[in-house]
């Protein structure tokens, strides 16, 4: 009897589950963790975005790195200064000239032990030359890929966008559904900015005929102002402090109530920030974001504690925008839009309605077959199938996954295959009746008999959709899914919910079963 009641509520719990879906009207009455299932891009409406990460370019940062990199290696002054001249960087590959031809070896074992097997070094005579291998590459365009789609993700979390879909495709490629943004050129716009955020110095003794002649001394580069991008600031090129060590940003309010971006950053960060702003007390310091300024203020007195503000003229919005650019982290590479796509919520409420009509309408002739062919049987068998469905929805819910029409297309197949699984035991029981066997020994033998048709029939399609959900992407895993929790939830109304129902009726009586002549 505890079995019973067990399989009886745990369909019971489910289906409550789906009610917020099914009526949203109720959800105000369920718990806050009970919410109707999310629909997805083409039921609901909204925009769809297909960014590139720019690859070309991160590859020319990383081996502008690669000769910062190279530089600071062979002047290390704690190992000895490797004399070297004609230091470049040319299409990928980073080449210098060893001086002294016996410090040819001591050269390329200190690159070595700088950079390991990332990079390929080569030498003709005192002639090294530096470059990053094709595995090294690869690594950087998945490491990219797969960081782009966190960043992205996070930046778009923090805007509150409801259900968003974020995926890769085609090695280098980031699918962006956005189901009920009607307009995206404000999302678009946040999540194409790489955000590298940095703190340089400012060159004093730069003068306005440098200045004017656009010609910046070495070690020295001319950035705009980003709110004023005609005027320019002397900037060293040399990185204080990287905004990798930013730990925290938020939008806030300052003494004169003007929005200001607050920074938190970890704990070498805050050293390094708190030497930079002890050592040069009354000098400029500029922070830079993708190469622009934001500002550039005076250093007045010390800051320790890792802790600062960000002023700029800011609007609460571009404060807060730049807090969630700075609290996401900066993107490892440049990301272009190749593909914008806005679908209409008008034609996804026509779908779900056309899909409603479509599936009230199958649901009907399903149930007047198994009423007309199993009578009393076929009663159970379209209950069965009703908390299937609702099962199905509930446990969508759930698992917070995003309904689309593919997943549409995977609970019809679902049911389905449902009514195929509830009518097996049944047509067993008709066989069995017909072999003499008493009504209610048929029932059992019934059940026990289709149990392995049925567990086979289900488990390989169950196999088969768990590889689709592995290996697919986007409406393919939306399919495989609904599927896969159908499939679940069909085997247990089939096998446990359909024979308590069935146990009940017969009442532990050789009772007349309608469908069968005897």
């Amino acid at each position: 009897m505890f079995k019973k009641l067990a399989i009886v509520f745990v369909s019971v719990f489910c289906v409550l589950l789906a009610v917020p879906t099914m009526s949203p009207k109720l959800a105000p009455y369920f718990p806050s963790w009970i919410k109707p299932v999310p629909l997805g891009l083409d039921l609901k409406g909204g925009a769809q975005l297909l960014l590139e990460v720019d690859t070309t370019t991160m590859f020319q940062e990383k081996t502008q790195q690669l000769y910062e990199e190279t530089r600071s290696a062979l002047i290390d002054r704690d190992k000895g200064v490797i004399r070297f001249s004609n230091l470049r960087n040319h299409d990928g590959v980073v080449s210098l000239v060893v001086r002294d031809e016996n410090q040819v070896s001591d050269a390329k074992g200190r690159l070595k032990a700088a950079f390991g097997n990332t990079v390929d070094i080569s030498s003709d005579g005192k002639t090294i030359e530096l470059s990053y291998s094709d595995k090294q590459k690869e690594e950087m365009v998945q490491d990219a890929l797969a960081r782009s789609i966190e960043i992205v993700r996070r930046r778009i979390d923090a805007l509150g966008t409801k259900e968003p879909s974020i995926q890769s495709q085609g090695g280098k490629y980031i699918l962006v559904q956005l189901p009920g943004v009607d307009n995206p050129e404000h999302i678009k716009e946040l999540i194409g900015q790489t955000a590298k955020m940095s703190f340089h110095l400012v060159n004093e003794n730069v003068s306005p005929e440098q200045m004017a002649s656009g010609r910046a001394p070495n070690g020295t580069e001319f950035m705009p102002y980003i709110d004023s991008p005609s005027q320019m600031v002397p900037v060293y090129s040399r990185v204080e402090v990287s905004g990798e060590s930013l730990k925290d940003s938020q939008a806030e309010f300052d003494q004169n109530n003007m929005p200001v971006v607050s920074t938190v950053f970890d704990a070498s960060g805050a050293r390094r920030f708190a030497k930079l702003t002890t050592e040069h007390v009354n000098e400029r310091f500029a922070i830079v974001l993708d190469g622009k300024v934001l500002s550039a203020p005076v250093i007045r007195e010390p800051i320790p504690g890792g802790r600062g503000q960000i002023s700029g003229g800011f609007t609460l919005q571009g404060a807060k925008d730049l807090a969630v650019l700075l609290r996401s982290g900066a993107l490892p590479a440049p990301l272009q839009v190749i593909e914008e796509r806005t679908v209409g919520a008008g034609l996804g409420a026509d779908t779900i309605e056309q899909g409603k009509l479509g599936s009230i309408a199958g649901v009907l002739f399903i149930f007047i077959f198994l009423l007309f062919v199993y009578r009393a049987f076929g009663v159970i068998a379209s209950i069965a199938l009703m908390v299937n469905l609702g099962m199905i929805v509930g446990l969508t819910a759930l698992f917070g996954a995003t309904l689309t029409l593919p997943g549409i297309a995977g609970i019809v197949l679902t049911l389905g295959m449902a009514v195929d699984a509830n009518i097996l035991p049944f047509e067993r029981i008709r066989d069995e009746i017909r072999a003499g066997v008493p009504s209610l020994r048929a029932v059992d033998l019934g059940f026990n008999r289709s149990i392995k048709t049925v567990m086979d029939g289900n488990l390989t399609t169950l196999i088969c959709a768990l590889i689709l959900f592995q290996f697919g992407a986007g409406p393919i895993r939306g399919f495989a899914v609904t599927l896969s929790i159908g499939i679940v939830t069909t085997l247990f109304t089939c096998i446990s919910l359909s024979r308590v129902m069935v146990d009940w009726y017969m009442n532990g009586k050789n009772k007349k079963i309608g469908y069968v002549k005897q």
